[in-house]
């Protein structure tokens, strides 16, 4: 059985998503305390970590960027925090999806299958060609490994399904929905932040001037292409 985290103060909200989640087939732990939260998550235990930002001890984007640092794992944050810089935040410090509070637990139950999804699709998905190569960049798609003029760099299990859907498909302009729809494998619901911020996250670690990337390139008012 697959075991989910909440990590929330408010026992009421985090009974109630454990109940939700529970009757889907999940098994779920409950931690009120950040720090403790934090522990609890890294033990490795879980397919899917839950989180709120409002928390004693220590904040939800700090639990997220330390669980991110060690798993990669599906991280969902739930807030009643509802400023785009807070989403764009949260997203920033390694979060796949932000639920802004309040919302209907039936919503997070699909969240968390689509995500479980998604990780498990792009843990194991492998294309024909098992090195693309583009101008001095290398994806290994056996290996899951990636180069930048022979240097690895690490990218996260979403960075990478992000990256190899860019590189397989070059010259293509693809909209944000697009791209969500294909590595998040659901409906973007009129936000697509989290598209942009991994997109930048990819080119901190693999463009020489990130600011004028080199590989993906953006359409303003289109979306994005891959440049080859």
């Amino acid at each position: 059985m697959k075991r989910i985290l909440i990590i929330e103060d408010d026992l009421n909200i985090a009974e109630l998503e454990r109940d939700y989640l529970q009757l889907n087939g999940y098994e779920v732990d409950i931690v009120q305390d950040g720090l403790e939260g934090l522990k609890q998550a890294l033990t490795g235990l879980y397919c899917v970590i839950i989180v709120d930002l409002m928390l004693p001890g220590k904040d939800g984007y700090q639990i997220t960027k330390e669980i991110r640092d060690k798993y990669e794992i599906p991280v969902l944050i739930v807030s009643a925090k509802n400023e785009d810089i807070d989403k764009i935040r949260g997203l920033g410090f390694g979060a796949d999806d932000y639920l802004t509070k309040p919302f209907s637990p039936a919503e997070l139950v699909a969240r968390v299958k689509a995500h479980i999804l998604r990780y498990e699709r792009l843990k194991s998905k492998t294309v024909a060609c098992e090195v693309i190569t583009h101008r001095g960049l290398e994806v290994n798609t056996s290996s899951h490994k990636v180069f930048v003029n022979g240097k690895e760099v690490q990218l996260t299990t979403t960075e990478y399904g992000l990256l190899v859907f860019f590189a397989t498909n070059p010259n293509i302009v693809f909209s944000k929905e697009h791209i969500f729809e294909t590595i998040w494998g659901d409906e973007p619901l009129g936000d697509t932040a989290t598209v942009s911020v991994h997109v930048q996250k990819i080119r901190k670690k693999i463009e020489r001037d990130p600011s004028n990337p080199e590989y993906i390139e953006t359409l303003w008012g289109t979306g994005y292409r891959f440049n080859a």
